[in-house]
C-alpha cells in the first residue's frame, strides 16, 4: 500500500491524478538490487525468487525523481517525459502552492547570509500602460530618484514585486533597448489565476510604485558583429526579442536578421508598427509572422504579412537561407523545443542556439 507521507498531493494535485512512476524491463533487469535498496519511499519490492525487481507502490515515487534510472546498471528502468513535470510546473495553482509552502516555511528554509546582497532594490514607477487586446499589456516603468536601467544589456529581465504583498517576485523581460531617461518596457500576458496577472490587468494604473531587481540573466547577444542572425519568438517571448533587435538595428544597421514571430491568435501579437517600421527602415531585415488563427476583420499594418500555421511548421517549409546563423529564441518551453528540432532539420548547428524558455 502507499505511504501516505510519500502519497501526499503535489503541489496541490493530489498524487493519483500525476502518472510518474518507473517501469521495470524484466528482460534488461538482472537483478542487482541497486533501484531497490536505493530507493528510500519504497516504490520497489524485490523478487528474489525470479531475482528481479518489482514496481510495487508506484505513488510512493517521487514526482520528477529518476535518480533509479540514473544508476541502473543496464538501463532497464524507464519514467514517462519529463513534460508531464515540466506541464504541471506551468500550472498557476501550482507555482502558487509552491510559492505559499516557501512562504509558509519561511524560518526554516531561508538562506541566512553571511554577507549582504549585492543586489540593490529598485523603486519603479508605472509611467505608461498600453493594452494589446485582452491578453496583452506593454507597461513602461520609470526608476525613481538615484535608481537607473541605462547600463543593462538587451535580453536582461527585472524581478518585479506585487505591491503591498509578501508574495515572491515575477520575471519579466525589458522590452526596450536602453535609453537616455533610464525608462524600460514590460510585456505582460494574462495568466487565468496568475496572482501578477491579476493585479496588472485589474488594478494596475498610471502612478504606481513597483519594487524591482535587476536587470538580471545572461541572455543576451554574444555573436560576432558579421555574423547574420536568427531571432525565433512565441508570443511575449518576443520581448527580450524586440530589445535585442533594437540593439542590432541601432549598433550594426547593416547586418542580415530574420525574425519569426507566433501567436496563438493573429490578435495577440502587438507592436506590430514598431516590427513595420524596422522593415521600412533596414532592407536587410525580415520578419516572418505566424498564428494559428487569424480573425476576421483583423488587418496588420502595412508591409506585414501573417501565416497561418505554427513558427516551427514556417521554419521547417522556409525558403530562407540559416547557413552560418546563430539563433536567438524565446517563448515556452514546447515552443522553443519544436523550434530547435525544425532548425536542426534546417542544417542548423546545436552550437549555434541560445535559448529563453519558460512554462509550458
Amino acid at each position: 500500500m502507499p505511504d501516505p507521507k510519500f502519497a501526499k498531493p503535489w503541489h496541490g494535485i493530489p498524487r493519483e491524478q500525476i502518472v510518474w512512476h518507473p517501469a521495470v524491463d524484466s528482460a534488461a533487469c538482472i537483478g542487482c538490487g541497486t533501484c531497490v535498496t536505493g530507493c528510500s519511499r519504497l516504490v520497489y519490492r524485490f523478487d528474489f525468487e525470479v531475482k528481479k525487481a518489482v514496481v510495487v507502490d508506484p505513488l510512493n515515487c517521487m514526482v520528477g525523481c529518476t535518480t533509479c534510472a540514473n544508476t541502473c546498471p543496464t538501463h532497464a528502468l524507464s519514467f514517462p517525459s519529463l513534460d508531464t513535470v515540466m506541464a504541471l510546473e506551468a500550472l498557476s495553482d501550482v507555482h502558487h502552492a509552491i510559492e505559499d509552502e516557501l512562504l509558509a516555511k519561511r524560518d526554516v528554509l531561508a538562506f541566512q547570509r553571511l554577507v549582504p546582497s549585492p543586489d540593490r532594490i529598485l523603486q519603479l514607477e508605472v509611467t505608461r500602460i498600453d493594452r494589446s487586446g485582452m491578453n496583452n499589456l506593454v507597461v513602461q516603468l520609470r526608476p525613481q530618484g538615484d535608481d537607473c536601467l541605462c547600463q543593462f544589456i538587451p535580453g536582461q529581465y527585472l524581478e518585479l514585486w506585487l505591491p503591498q504583498s509578501d508574495l515572491l517576485s515575477r520575471a519579466y523581460s525589458i522590452a526596450t533597448a536602453p535609453r537616455e531617461d533610464g525608462a524600460v518596457e514590460v510585456n505582460l500576458r494574462r495568466v487565468q489565476g496568475g496572482r501578477f496577472s491579476a493585479y496588472a490587468f485589474e488594478q494596475m494604473k498610471v502612478g504606481d510604485m513597483l519594487q524591482g531587481r535587476g536587470p538580471l540573466g545572461v541572455f543576451t547577444v554574444t555573436s560576432a558583429t558579421e555574423t547574420p542572425l536568427l531571432f525565433v519568438a512565441r508570443g511575449t517571448g518576443f520581448a527580450p526579442i524586440k530589445a535585442m533587435i533594437e540593439q542590432q538595428l541601432a549598433l550594426t544597421p547593416r547586418r542580415d536578421i530574420v525574425l519569426f514571430w507566433g501567436a496563438t491568435d493573429a490578435s495577440d501579437f502587438y507592436a506590430l508598427d514598431t516590427v513595420a517600421a524596422w522593415l521600412r527602415a533596414d532592407p536587410n531585415l525580415k520578419a516572418v509572422l505566424v498564428a494559428r488563427t487569424v480573425p476576421d476583420g483583423f488587418t496588420p499594418p502595412a508591409d506585414l504579412t501573417i501565416e497561418v500555421g505554427t513558427v516551427y511548421a514556417s521554419i521547417e517549409r522556409s525558403t530562407l537561407s540559416f547557413a552560418g546563423r546563430d539563433v536567438y529564441i524565446a517563448g515556452p518551453r514546447k515552443t522553443t523545443t519544436l523550434a530547435i528540432d525544425a532548425l536542426r532539420k534546417r542544417g542548423v548547428e546545436p552550437r549555434a542556439i541560445r535559448v529563453d524558455s519558460y512554462g509550458n
